[in-house]
């Protein structure tokens, strides 16, 4: 009896250590399973990451003639405002990833960019034309595009800018109406604080209403009247194209498209024309202050 004990004591051991080493076994192969679906996960995110692109645009600064010194300063600030704009626009097209269908990256990012660069490009030439001959078709530079080879090939070095500001803007009359297109004058009549009946009430997308920017202005010179009436007409076909894309975007993106791709950059563009208008009225007369406040626009359902 006691000499049987040991062998079933050493079944019993091995019994338990076959068992032990099934799973662990088990937990090995498991284990090894869930690391190559982990590592599978991140290799996928890192593409999905990597397949968002980045957004190329020309540069701006090599095609410039010389730079008078004495525009030299608002130049450079323009210049890097550039930067600061692909910089946003490549974050916003990693931030909305996924969202809306065919259309959105060119709805919802390039097409406000090359708007932005536009007026940007028209402060630069106007700054170099107020001492020197200004610079003809730098608007050719506005237009982005996206590129998905890894390189941005901006040449303007994105991420450089401090916010170049939009004060003072350029002030800059007959540029002001460089990005208007043809319909600029009669696109919203004297409805600058009128969203324009475009009919999208009908479907329930609503209309964008923004301040009237008119009826808040003090006397205007003579000498600046036309510059002013370029830029109130202006603001209208801003309004327009703004409700356009309303229209064009319906269903895209998420809870903050409208907000994000639509209404801020129109608030961007509006600041800038806005300061065009208090410029040119301040060369001649006291220059209007806090118009600013007048940039920013609502959509009424």
């Amino acid at each position: 009896m006691s000499r049987a004990l040991p062998k079933y004591n050493k079944r019993r051991v091995a019994l338990i250590g076959g068992a032990a080493a099934v799973v662990l076994s088990g937990a090995v192969i498991a284990g090894s399973a869930l690391a190559g679906e982990t590592s599978k996960s991140n290799a996928t995110s890192a593409r999905t990451l990597a397949d968002t692109g980045t957004i190329a645009c020309p540069d701006v600064k090599s095609q410039l003639p010389t730079v008078p010194a004495s525009a030299q300063a608002e130049v450079d600030r323009n210049l890097a405002l550039l930067d600061t704009q692909i910089a946003e626009a490549n974050k916003r097209l990693v931030d909305t990833v996924g969202q809306g269908g065919a259309n959105f990256v060119q709805n919802a990012i390039l097409g406000p960019l090359a708007d932005k660069r536009k007026s940007t490009i028209d402060r630069i030439a106007i700054s170099i034309g107020r001492t020197a001959e200004k610079p003809q078709g730098l608007d050719a530079l506005a237009e982005c595009a996206l590129s998905t080879d890894g390189a941005a090939g901006t040449g303007d070095e994105a991420g450089a800018g401090d916010q170049a500001g939009t004060g003072e803007e350029a002030g800059a009359g007959e540029e002001a109406t460089a990005t208007p297109s043809a319909t600029a004058t009669d696109a919203a009549g004297d409805g600058a604080g009128e969203a324009g009946d475009t009919g999208d009430d009908a479907t329930g997308v609503g209309t964008i209403s923004c301040p009237d920017v008119a009826s808040q202005l003090p006397a205007i010179p003579a000498t600046a009247q036309a510059e002013v009436d370029r830029n109130l007409a202006l603001l209208d076909t801003q309004i327009a194209e703004a409700n356009k894309r309303l229209v064009d975007t319906v269903g895209q993106g998420g809870a903050n498209f409208v907000q994000n791709a639509i209404l801020g950059p129109l608030e961007d563009k509006r600041i800038a024309t806005v300061n065009r208008i208090a410029t040119a009225i301040g060369r001649t007369a006291e220059k209007p202050q806090g118009l600013d406040s007048l940039a920013a626009c609502t959509l009424n359902k």
